[in-house]
């Protein structure tokens, strides 16, 4: 495998992802950001983060799926959501949990989450980009 997730000692353990990604492949490969789309361009859960948050995973799983990549391949996602608040972790997690039950996968790379003003249309609430690395 070209990628291996350490939790480095020092550094606390998140349960939704590792500290460090360690990629010794030899092919980048970069994920535009994806959001709550399916495949003909409609909004997925208009209003609701998890349901948007779902399908934006379920749609970068899909784009590795496309390159030969799976989710063990990805050594780091960057998740924006417009107008962040703490208290909507719940909702980030239900839906990374119900696309991770759907793709069978855990997600588990390095990940960075920015809350932002604004996305490309008012209806997208979130977007998911992923970097990955194929032998």
């Amino acid at each position: 495998m070209a990628v291996t997730l350490v939790n480095p000692s020092g550094l606390p353990e998140i349960p939704i992802y590792r500290q460090v990604s360690v990629a010794t492949g030899s092919k980048l490969v970069h994920v535009a950001g994806q959001v709550a789309w399916d495949e003909t361009g409609t909004t997925v859960g208009e209003g609701d983060l998890a349901a948007q948050v779902e399908q934006a995973y379920l749609n970068v799983g899909a784009a590795l799926a496309g390159v030969g990549a799976t989710f063990d391949d990805v050594v780091k996602l960057t998740v924006h959501v417009v107008d962040w608040q703490p208290e909507q972790m719940p909702l980030l997690l239900d839906g990374i949990a119900r696309a991770a039950a759907k793709l069978g996968i855990t997600p588990a790379a390095p990940a960075s989450l920015f809350g932002i003003v604004a996305l490309d249309v008012p209806e997208h609430l979130v977007e998911v980009e992923a970097v990955a690395v194929l032998d």
